[in-house]
């Protein structure tokens, strides 16, 4: 029985043995057969397509790999997730360190008065200062 007349069959009802599925070959070698339960499907598997056997040891070798790189990115992503903790951790105390720099900054600011800008600009000109006589000096 070819593929069509195996889905005209299930098309039209099947057998109860199946759960109103035909019973075809899904591969060479693998074929159903009616069990007591219609819940169960047993596969009988030809001596001649031994091969199989390989494919599944194969199947089972590779999903062995996968578990194993499975495991090692779990275990990775547990490492990456304890540093980024500790990172966040110490990213946190700085901000709080530097937080209370600032207002101890502040309040020496206002304490001691606002005459700092005077000296930021009395240095800046004092640098531009010495530019331009340096640059006198040189030019001749």
């Amino acid at each position: 029985m070819d593929f069509h007349s195996h889905r005209a069959a299930a098309a039209g009802g099947g057998g109860s043995m199946y759960g109103g599925a035909a019973p075809y070959r899904s591969r060479e070698g693998l074929s159903t057969r009616p069990v007591a339960t219609s819940d169960e499907i047993q596969l009988r598997i030809d001596p001649m397509h031994a091969d199989v056997d390989d494919e599944i040891s194969g199947l089972r070798s590779q999903v062995k790999q996968l578990r194993n790189v499975a495991q090692e990115i779990g275990s990775e992503a547990k490492y990456q997730k304890d540093f980024l903790d500790q990172l966040q951790m110490t990213v946190a105390k700085a901000q709080a360190g530097v937080k209370n720099n600032i207002r101890k900054l502040n309040k020496s600011i206002i304490k001691h008065g606002s005459n700092h800008i005077v000296h930021v600009v009395l240095f800046a000109l004092f640098c531009f200062f010495v530019v331009y006589m340096w640059l006198k000096m040189f030019r001749r």
